[in-house]
């Protein structure tokens, strides 16, 4: 039977079992070239200023690994514009020459964060389980939030008066978190004093182009990467080619992020990377502190996209902006303290873990110790299990052996508080369908026995159950006769199927740069294949007033993958 055409939310992989729809992995590989075909990420005109070279990078080997087990990282975006509650940096982006000369001139004489306790802030991303921070010693303002000698523009010229970024470093560092630092190649102070337009994303503005530019940086970057002992990661939020060969040069053993890896912005990827990748999300709307017109994600949003990441193989960053006083506002604190209690229960299931065959088996979502021994089911229904109510999970993807044992994390599975006649111990057997588990929410987490968090049931010595098939995203052909995109992906492997519905999905590269992601994906008409190999469709009345990108999808009559995502580029009419 056909299966239909089906549309699923941005970041989300698919299963299916008996009809239902859940989310699902698929394996990711490179794409193809084919006649008149260029590679995909080569095709027509680059982005400028993406950086999608991760072959060449000089990241150990080891470092990468830590890098991997890490899991949970806390993105601070603070500078000198705080204080207006105004998009970091972006404002002066068409700005009046009045606005420009105030945002440089005097926004530092009122910069003075009274209420700054960096030893707060790392205490609290500790509770919360936080493995890596990383600072703005730099934005794209160009504002240094360290004492640089190569501009006026810092927080050293400020009533403030104290290196901020000095201080954030030691405090995180003292609580055991790993201290990373984000810097922006793009200078917007630097154009200005050289009578450049404000701007980013052309070639005209950036340090490949500008000897003078590519110098101050280098400069910079040399200032922080001697000055405050061994940084673990950077990230350059623009050109990075020549930047990270100097990062490397002078700490071979720190690690790039942006620049060497995937760093997708507000949004998790639709499959999992058998490689290092971290997804930088805000806890609200915006980046920097806003008063107004800011919408926070809830706690329970917040772990979910922890949980996902980690099932896909990637770190996420979890971004908060400090207010112009130096604190955390109520909301930032709030989100991180409900985090830190998940996280104090079930943090074995996000730190040294890899994909499981599958990302998840709908509301179940899994990650595996990276040594094969436990398997986590992490499940996050929409209704929230209710304590001391028996719950039945059937896994259709895990087997146990003789030696599995299953419990659920943060309980002992021997008391049920108020109900000794109870004895909430997880039991399982095998079927044919799959696993099947019978367990409980038997630990009291808050007063009035409501919490809408994941349970993390434990299953150590599992194996997989079934093969699933895999898909890739191919490369693509543009017609500029038709106006239309001919796209190619291919079955790797039917996996147990005869039968398989194949497709593409393509969406709207939205967002706040490159990086970012905020459109839905939108399904194209599926066809039937029998057997691996490849397969193609036909793209038309795409708008040239915006970019986008495609991904292949396989539906099989237990599962849905994806491939990769592709960015289609008019090869007749750079943008």
């Amino acid at each position: 039977m056909l299966c239909a055409p089906t549309t699923f939310p941005v970041g989300y992989g698919a299963f299916m079992f008996n009809g239902s729809w859940c989310r699902l992995r698929v394996f990711v590989f490179a794409a193809v070239c084919g006649f008149f075909t260029l590679p995909a990420a080569g095709q027509g005109k680059a982005i400028v200023g993406e950086n999608t070279d991760y072959t060449s990078s000089l990241n150990k080997a080891d470092r990468v690994e830590w890098f991997r087990d890490q899991g949970f990282g806390l993105f601070i975006h603070w500078s000198v514009d705080s204080q207006l509650g105004v998009t970091i940096s972006h404002s002066l982006v068409g700005a009046s020459q009045e606005y420009t000369k105030k945002f440089f001139d005097e926004l530092p004489k009122t910069f003075d964060p009274k209420q700054f306790d960096p030893q707060a802030w790392a205490q609290l991303a500790r509770l919360a389980g936080v493995k890596h921070v990383v600072f703005t010693t730099k934005h794209h303002s160009c504002f240094g939030m360290y004492d640089t000698k190569t501009t006026p523009f810092n927080v050293m010229n400020t009533p403030f008066h104290r290196d901020i970024t000095a201080e954030v470093l030691k405090a995180f560092q003292a609580q055991g978190i790993a201290p990373g630092m984000y810097f922006s190649p793009d200078d917007f102070y630097w154009l200005h004093k050289n009578g450049k337009a404000l701007q980013r994303g052309v070639e005209e503005v950036q340090p490949s182009h500008n000897p003078g530019l590519l110098e101050y940086d280098s400069a910079q970057l040399r200032e922080l990467l001697t000055h405050y002992g061994p940084v673990d990661v950077i990230f350059f939020d623009g050109e990075a080619t020549s930047l990270r060969q100097l990062a490397w040069k002078l700490q071979p053993n720190i690690l790039v992020t942006r620049g060497a890896m995937r760093t997708p912005e507000q949004t998790i990827p639709g499959q999992a990377f058998d490689e290092p990748w971290e997804s930088c999300i805000t806890m609200g709307d915006a980046w920097q502190y806003q008063p107004q017109n800011d919408h926070y994600k809830s706690g329970r949003e917040l772990i979910r996209m922890l949980v996902q990441t980690r099932a896909k193989g990637g770190n996420l960053l979890l971004n908060v902006g400090p207010k112009p006083n130096g604190e955390l506002t109520t909301e930032q604190e709030e989100r991180l303290r409900e985090m830190a209690l998940w996280m104090f229960v079930n943090s074995e299931a996000i730190y040294s873990v890899r994909p499981w065959i599958v990302t998840n088996e709908g509301d179940v979502w899994f990650t595996k110790k990276k040594d094969g021994s436990a398997l986590y089911a992490v499940v996050d229904p929409a209704v929230p299990w209710k304590l001391g109510q028996w719950q039945e999970l059937v896994l259709h993807s895990v087997k146990t052996t003789l030696k599995s044992e299953i419990s659920v994390l943060g309980a002992n599975g021997e008391v049920l508080e108020y109900a000794s006649k109870v004895v909430p111990k997880t039991t399982f057997h095998m079927e044919a369908d799959g696993l099947h588990i019978r367990t409980m929410r038997s630990q009291r987490l808050q007063d009035n026995k409501q919490w809408p968090n994941p349970v993390v049931v434990k299953i150590t010595n599992a194996e997989p159950a079934l093969v699933p098939p895999r898909v890739k995203t191919g490369s693509y052909r543009w017609d500029e006769g038709a106006g239309t995109y001919l796209l190619q992906g291919e079955v790797l492997d039917m996996g147990e199927a005869k039968v398989l519905e194949v497709g593409f999905e393509y969406r709207a590269i939205d967002g706040e740069d490159v990086h970012a992601r905020s459109a839905p994906w939108v399904a194209m008409p599926n066809q039937r294949v029998t057997s691996a190999g490849p397969f193609s469709a036909t793209l038309t009345g795409l708008p040239d007033d915006k970019r986008y990108e495609f991904r292949a999808v396989v539906h099989h009559p237990l599962l849905a993958l994806y491939g990769g995502e592709v960015v289609l580029r008019n090869t007749a009419k750079p943008r």
